[in-house]
């Protein structure tokens, strides 16, 4: 129902109301002419849907922005009459979560969701969710003996330091970016005329053809050399925005760099409350049933000719098995993942090669050692985050003076003198003297340690299947190509559509060449 629905809005904005390129409103014939369509994509949509009864049951594995984004979107394509069960062992929201200091909640995950990220948009809109009002705060970059770059008030300013520092290469940085992300921004178009891909390549090659599919081989460093950028900045800026992000060199793959260094560039926004509202309200908008246990294994069962899927799983209450029609598995795969066995699969299901990069986190709430980069008095402090350059004597990635999730009008950030809540990025966890270093005293530090990315120095050689089986489909695999809360997201959509798309048949809706081409004909 979702394509002919989009068809709908697609062909009411062109023939209704509407202008034509020379300024004329579109005659009454040509708005007439829509009724005929009306009728027919109604009857495509019927027929194609009376031709199969859709899944009774359908089973989720994860309840991260993935599984929560998945489960709705499978909603969508399939309808309400479909069972959807959600299996999480942990907290709803996966690596979306938040602790709690001196009485005031606190992100501990994935903090900042980009402007341009339309399905986390439409996420809020839909949930009634709001922006967190934005406090405004300045940045430096560190390189264990100085402050590389220093951010100030003025736009003007900061622009002539940047071009004093490295010339042109901001502007070159910045025009990459924006000719990768703007390539990246028709997979929404895709997805509402309800295109999928049985493939992260397929998906790749879609929007930006073999250059995409280069970008998820080559390192970002190569990449941005080639485009004029100058060793010195790459070093002193790129890496210092990488290692914050993904908390890895300079070798991470070009495309996981674009998704990471596009939301430096700001146009950053989180959820007021916490972005683990949006994975808490998708779930109770599908009404998905969430079953608070551990998926142990999948095993092949078939009856009467049909293929079905065993999930075996334990919780505090036992083991259970239950069978499913269609499986998605939103939790990666791979060493340190979900350990799921795969049972009576032929061909057998492949093994996933691959690490997650660890990346803790550590809140701390107290008085910034602010001496410790240069400024002997507290009070004149000016920032609000540092980052650290791909020094090997620093044992952090970046420090962060972070506001609670709900923003009062009156809130005010604290003084560089007060205490404060910081949150410190590192590879390890710190200990007693490094935290000595950072502060001058503090009254309490909460570590987390996250499996928070795709170790990208161990990527296979190519991005984990989509599709494990008939209708067994894996989420995550995507991660290995760029990882984010809307990247997940984004893939989800995809599973979802591909999932509607091979139950129904509709084989020109998966995996089209010239996708850009045939849509802009349609139009």
């Amino acid at each position: 129902m979702e394509f002919a629905v989009s068809h709908l809005q697609t062909y009411r904005g062109k023939y209704w109301g509407c202008s034509d390129t020379h300024g004329h409103e579109r005659s009454r014939l040509d708005q007439l002419n829509f009724l005929p369509l009306l009728l027919l994509c109604t009857m495509c949509v019927t027929g194609a849907q009376g031709d199969a009864a859709p899944p009774e049951r359908i089973a989720v594995v994860g309840a991260g922005i993935g599984g929560s984004a998945v489960a709705h979107f499978l909603q969508q394509q399939f309808g309400t009459q479909v069972q959807i069960d959600v299996y999480e062992p942990g907290s709803i929201g996966g690596r979306l979560a938040t602790l709690t200091v001196n009485n005031q909640h606190y992100e501990s995950g994935s903090a900042s969701i980009h402007s341009l990220n339309l399905h986390m948009q439409d996420f809020v809109k839909l949930l009634g969710l709001k922006h967190r009002r934005e406090v405004a705060g300045k940045t430096a970059i560190f390189n264990g003996e100085r402050l590389v770059l220093e951010e100030t008030d003025w736009y003007l300013l900061n622009l002539f330091r940047l071009w004093w520092h490295y010339g042109i290469s901001f502007l070159r940085l910045q025009m990459w970016v924006e000719e990768i992300m703007e390539k990246f921004m028709r997979i929404y178009k895709y997805q509402a005329h309800g295109h999928a891909f049985s493939s992260v390549e397929e998906l790749l090659h879609s929007l930006g053809g073999e250059r995409f599919i280069n970008m998820s081989h080559r390192s970002v460093a190569e990449s941005l050399l080639e485009v004029g950028v100058t060793q010195r900045f790459i070093d002193e800026v790129i890496a210092a925005v990488i290692r914050a992000s993904y908390g890895q060199p300079l070798t991470v793959p070009a495309f996981v760099g674009v998704m990471s260094l596009a939301g430096a560039q700001g146009n950053m926004w989180a959820v007021e409350g916490g972005n683990k509202l949006v994975c808490r309200g998708l779930l109770k908008l599908t009404k998905a049933s969430v079953i608070h246990a551990r998926v142990t294994g999948i095993a092949l069962h078939s009856t009467e000719g049909k293929t079905l899927y065993k999930l075996r799983h334990e919780s505090d209450s036992g083991h259970g098995s239950d069978i499913y029609d269609m499986v998605i598995i939103a939790t990666p795969l791979h060493q340190g993942g979900s350990n799921i066995s795969f049972e009576d699969f032929e061909p057998p299901a492949k093994e996933f090669p691959g690490t997650y990069h660890h990346m803790v986190t550590s809140v701390v709430h107290g008085y910034l050692n602010s001496s410790y980069f240069g400024f002997p008095e507290p009070k004149l402090f000016p920032f609000t985050s540092i980052l650290a350059t791909d020094n090997p004597d620093l044992f952090f990635n970046s420090v962060e003076n972070i506001c609670p999730i709900n923003v009062s009008v009156g809130f005010r950030r604290k003084q560089p003198q007060e205490a404060a809540v910081w949150k410190i990025l590192s590879q390890r966890p710190l200990d007693r003297q490094q935290l000595k270093t950072l502060f001058r005293s503090y009254y309490s530090v909460q570590v987390t340690d996250w499996a928070a990315y795709p170790h990208y120095g161990s990527a296979p050689k190519e991005v984990p299947p989509i599709i494990l089986h008939d209708n067994l489909y894996y989420l995550s695999g995507i991660e290995w190509a760029a990882s984010s809360m809307e990247m997940s997201a984004v893939a989800a959509k995809n599973v979802a559509l591909l999932a509607f798309n091979r139950w129904f048949q509709h084989q020109e809706k998966i995996d089209q060449k010239d996708l850009m081409h045939k849509l802009k004909m349609e139009l």
